[in-house]
């Protein structure tokens, strides 16, 4: 999936390469399409995943939540696609992992202090506690959406526009949103600069 970026936090050096570690794999599994077929590529998806995880723990001595989840799902629907031959495990991926990740953010709402977003975030900006909430419900339908689009590419268009959806589509609807947040959280920010300000004096 894509990673969520902290709102007005420059991204240094680490940060770039954090983001070029979550979506290596499928870089990767896109070019072995290209160059092969789909079972090559899923093949080179599981190795690119598990390398993913390892060079985390590696660089950090900890493991990634969302990079072990992506890799026993990807094994999984993986391992099921190459053992049966049918690419249609394969596809169903990123709708369970999108609709997994909506589910552990609604029950955030519900269970803990903070909602998830809110601990992924809380340390670069400051927002009103019910505007986490509804960001966090924002990110939960964000996440339902992938997947539903996901399907209705499945099952409307051929394998190599759901590779290129897969790439393009998926980073693309994630950078979307992403902005838009930005813009919806911009006056938030800016009145809880104003209060910090006003405390200051």
């Amino acid at each position: 999936m894509a990673a969520i970026i902290a709102l007005r936090y420059d991204l240094d050096s680490m940060a770039r390469m954090k983001f070029l570690l979550d979506f290596f794999p499928i870089v990767f599994f896109f070019i072995a399409y290209k160059m092969y077929d789909i079972y090559v590529a899923t093949a080179v998806l599981i190795i690119a995943s598990f390398l993913q995880t390892s060079v985390h723990w590696l660089m950090h001595k900890r493991f990634e939540r969302m990079h072990v989840i992506t890799l026993v799902l990807v094994c999984i629907f993986g391992g099921l696609t190459l053992m049966l031959q049918d690419e249609m495990f394969i596809k169903w991926k990123p709708t369970v992992i999108n609709w997994l990740f909506a589910i552990a953010f609604l029950g955030s709402q519900f269970i803990g202090e903070k909602p998830i977003i809110q601990r992924m975030m809380g340390d670069h900006i400051t927002l009103p506690v019910h505007i986490w909430f509804h960001l966090n419900i924002a990110w939960s339908i964000f996440f339902i959406s992938l997947g539903i689009i996901n399907l209705y590419v499945i099952y409307n268009f051929d394998t190599e526009t759901w590779v290129n959806f897969k790439l393009f589509g998926l980073l693309g609807l994630t950078f979307v949103f992403v902005i838009a947040q930005s813009l919806y959280l911009a006056r938030y920010m800016q009145v809880s600069e104003e209060n910090n300000s006003d405390d200051s004096q």
